[in-house]
């Protein structure tokens, strides 16, 4: 069952990939033509998009894999075939279902780790080379007032999301006047037990009469940025969770400093994360019984492919509603988020059964 499956799965995800990714491609022509934009770049941004579609089209394409795999099986009479040798049908769709529930577990995998730091990827080439910025790029600059008077501003050209780090940091601090009175460069900012060290940093200090005192080669020194590693998440997401992983959402949300509205969008993403994926287990489910009609002749494979879309326009439209519905009555985020899964499920579950009792 699984070898039946592998086919008509990659077949599915390569189509739907196609699919998504056909506006990108579009959009590498324009970005070299009226952009100018270096074309090793464009096609790197387009590569750092694919796995964020990846993984929005693998519960697609394990809903069409199932679908095609099962339509072929039981129009060529195999299923009847294999419960005349006493094989039950549900046993016949166990493997199926396993299949489904780990793909669930990889994609879920994928959108934790791998999806935000492609997201990243691309945010950083969009401020650097796409937006025409300098490498000090504005998503990673820090302005916070100093006590006593005076600013200061931090920049960077980079930020590790796994470390928590901000990269080829450079501090200046200014007085009230708006006259610099240090400047320091430093390797890295590694934030921890709640403050920021700077790395291999080299100050340099401004006095009032002219002179200038150096320390270079300073090994650790503690700074106050003014923001948290959350708050620079935050800022080179464009506010937006969903280009975020959960343990970004929930460090985000455990600072405290979101308004309601935010609190409220955040709360209801960090939850959908969780279901979502899962639609891959639940799709293999109502696929199943939906693809036991035998198509005879050669319609079998448009006939899955509209299928599958209607069924995954119907899940998305319910999962848009619940999605909604979380946001209004947050504390219940967490029902709301796995609603469509239960209510797809309920419906798989049920034309299951009546199938196999046919």
């Amino acid at each position: 069952m699984l070898t039946e499956l592998a086919g008509p799965f990659g077949f599915g995800l390569a189509a739907f990939t196609l699919i998504f990714a056909a506006t990108n491609m579009l959009e590498i022509g324009r970005l070299v033509s009226e952009d100018q934009v270096n074309l090793w770049t464009a096609i790197a941004v387009f590569l750092w998009d694919l796995p964020g579609e990846i993984v929005l089209c693998i519960p697609m394409a394990l809903l069409l894999g199932t679908l095609l795999t099962v339509q072929r099986l039981s129009g060529e009479s195999e299923i009847n075939a294999m419960k005349a040798s006493g094989v039950t049908f549900l046993r016949i769709a166990a493997p199926l279902l396993v299949a489904g529930f780990a793909v669930s577990l990889v994609t879920y995998a994928l959108q934790e780790g791998i999806v935000p730091f492609a997201n990243d990827q691309v945010t950083m080439i969009e401020n650097t080379a796409l937006n025409q910025t300098s490498a000090f790029n504005r998503d990673l600059t820090v302005s916070a007032p100093l006590p006593g008077g005076g600013r200061q501003v931090t920049i960077a050209t980079a930020y590790e999301p796994q470390t928590r780090a901000l990269l080829n940091v450079t501090l200046i601090q200014y007085d009230r006047a708006g006259s610099p009175t240090q400047i320091v460069f430093a390797d890295r900012a590694e934030f921890s037990a709640d403050q920021w060290v700077l790395r291999n940093a080299s100050a340099y200090r401004f006095n009032a009469d002219g002179t200038t005192i150096s320390e270079p080669n300073v090994a650790e020194q503690e700074v106050d940025l003014g923001e948290k590693p959350t708050d620079i998440v935050k800022r080179i997401s464009h506010d937006d969770p969903q280009q975020m992983s959960r343990s970004q959402i929930a460090a985000i949300i455990g600072t405290g400093q979101l308004t309601e509205t935010e609190l409220k969008k955040y709360v209801t993403v960090y939850q959908e994360k969780l279901a979502q994926p899962f639609a891959c287990f639940v799709f293999v489910l109502i696929a199943i019984p939906f693809g036991m009609r035998s198509f005879r002749g050669g319609g079998s494979t448009s006939i899955g492919f509209g299928l599958a879309v209607l069924i995954v326009f119907v899940y998305y439209v319910v999962m848009t509603v619940f999605s909604y519905v979380g946001e209004a009555l947050v504390v219940l985020a967490a029902l709301w988020a796995w609603m469509p899964n239960i209510i797809f499920t309920a419906i798989g579950a049920a034309r299951l059964r009546r199938a196999a009792a046919i």
